[in-house]
């Protein structure tokens, strides 16, 4: 069987996102409420691109996979990489890191 690539960052982000998790298309549809029997084809559908979810159905997506929602949406690679870390810190440590990121954006835009 071959398997269609994603036509869309969402689709993307969620096979690449599911594969990591090491969880099948179906169990993560009923994991997040769909049908057992149209759960396989659904999450297919969102990967491939075919449909996209709403947005409920994406945050549904990304708490089962342990994931920010915002991650599916990023464009550019590295920031969807930031995303994911972001998601695994603590409250304090976020915190701890925010202003450092602040600080370097100011100094960029002095830079630039």
């Amino acid at each position: 069987m071959i398997k269609k690539e994603p036509g869309t960052v969402f689709g993307r982000r969620l096979r690449a996102a599911r594969l990591r998790a090491d969880i099948p298309q179906d169990t993560l549809g009923v994991k997040i409420g769909l049908d057992e029997g149209t759960a396989s084809a659904r999450v297919s559908r969102y990967e491939t691109g075919v449909h996209e979810p709403p947005f409920g159905i994406a945050v549904k997506l990304a708490a089962a996979l342990r994931i920010p929602a915002a991650y599916f949406y990023c464009e550019d690679d590295e920031l969807a990489d930031v995303v994911l870390v972001w998601g695994r810190l603590t409250k304090s440590e976020r915190k701890r890191i925010k202003p450092l990121i602040t600080e370097e954006l100011e100094k960029a835009k002095g830079a630039g």
